[in-house]
């Protein structure tokens, strides 16, 4: 529920992303600073509060980072201005880094070493889950009471999780100490290298368009402001299908499953600006992206965690401030692209980028292969994460 928080409360300015730009008179390119700044952020925060903080408990952890979510949210709903808004963004920046870092790796800590996958696979269920039902609702709320209502509901909801992990969670001391030298190997591994690139360019040309695939909806294809909702709704869905199907393929063909996610995410985003001009068209492209991102987030990870099997926290750190900083850089440059030129050419350019990760990923098949040293075969705990 915390991570459904999270990754609601970040990408929600994409559904509200031309009522919020209204209301505040900006164009569509500033308005995607939205995206950006949180990515950033989350991508300093995520070194920065997981070796700062590695002594803590890890449940008080937690408990702060919602604190700040909820806060960020209700700074967002009553922003006097656009400059507010973005203070909130700072915030959730510093929650995405902090609370993704810490919280990704503890399935093991949490269940028996039986039950880890599918704990594993709990947690990341959460992702799609903010976009299928999160986003959507979102957005719906906004249409009928506004954006800033949108956001107060978000804060309302990240003060409960925040209550339900101070009660429900049970204490978790600090077990490994993550430090900047063991980041710093991770850099240096040609695994992790891989995994870097290939996550830099599909996030790059996911997040350059999908940002402003509301705008495209309402402008090019002429969906209705009701039925934007639907469409979401149905991306979101496939993305759940994405995000549960590359669980099963990726620990078998994790190379594969990879280049599939890029291939699908640049079939749709190069075919959007002349089938997308449908709403049939339009529905049809948005489940093939939803599959293909539902797998990126599962693959990507697995990836930085196969590569580091004896540092699972410092795998999720740097999975998590390279996500995040691809994702501000693909809003921003989206941005910009869309303030120059138009929506159809930042989907062309999307594409063509995803285009570039699948054939990156074909042409080094044995950077998928595990680097570094492995755990001991009765290590259950890095088994299951790296699940």
């Amino acid at each position: 529920m915390g991570i459904f928080s999270i990754v609601t409360t970040e990408i929600l300015p994409i559904g509200l992303l031309t009522s919020i730009g209204s209301g505040f008179t900006v164009s569509d390119g500033t308005a995607g600073l939205m995206m950006t700044m949180p990515g950033y952020l989350a991508a300093v925060a995520a070194p920065t509060v997981t070796v700062a903080t590695a002594r803590i408990d890890r449940r008080l952890m937690l408990c702060a980072c919602m604190f700040l979510l909820a806060s960020a949210n209700f700074i967002a709903a009553a922003a006097p201005g656009y400059w507010a808004m973005l203070v909130s963004r700072v915030l959730v920046g510093i929650v995405i880094g902090g609370f993704w870092s810490i919280g990704a790796g503890l399935a093991g800590r949490l269940v028996p070493a039986e039950s880890t996958r599918r704990a594993t696979a709990v947690i990341f269920s959460a992702v799609p889950l903010g976009s299928v039902l999160g986003v959507p609702l979102g957005t719906l709320i906004g249409g009928l009471a506004g954006w800033r209502v949108g956001f107060a509901v978000m804060g309302v909801l990240s003060a409960a999780v925040l209550v339900a992990l101070a009660v429900l969670v049970p204490p978790l001391p600090a077990e490994q100490v993550t430090r900047l030298d063991v980041l710093r190997g991770m850099i240096r591994n040609v695994g992790s290298r891989f995994a870097l690139l290939a996550t830099f360019l599909i996030v790059m040309a996911h997040f350059s368009t999908y940002t402003y695939v509301t705008p495209f909806l309402e402008r090019v294809t002429h969906v209705s402001s009701g039925s934007i909702t639907v469409f979401l709704l149905t991306y979101g869905a496939a993305g759940i299908v994405g995000n549960f199907l590359s669980g099963a393929a990726v620990a078998r063909h994790p190379h594969a499953a990879f280049g599939v996610a890029g291939g699908l995410i640049a079939f749709a985003t190069l075919a959007f600006p002349v089938l997308g001009r449908w709403d049939a068209g339009a529905i049809a492209l948005l489940i093939v992206w939803g599959v293909g991102y539902g797998a990126v987030p599962v693959c990507s990870q697995t990836w930085f965690a196969r590569s580091a099997p004896h540092a699972p926290e410092a795998a999720s750190v740097l999975f998590t401030a390279s996500f995040q900083a691809t994702l501000s850089t693909g809003a921003l440059v989206g941005g910009l692209v869309v303030d120059r030129t138009s929506l159809s050419t930042v989907m062309m350019l999307g594409g063509t980028t995803a285009v570039v990760m699948m054939m990156t990923v074909l042409a080094f098949p044995s950077a998928s292969r595990p680097v570094g040293p492995r755990s001991s075969p009765g290590h259950r705990d890095d088994q299951g994460r790296v699940a």
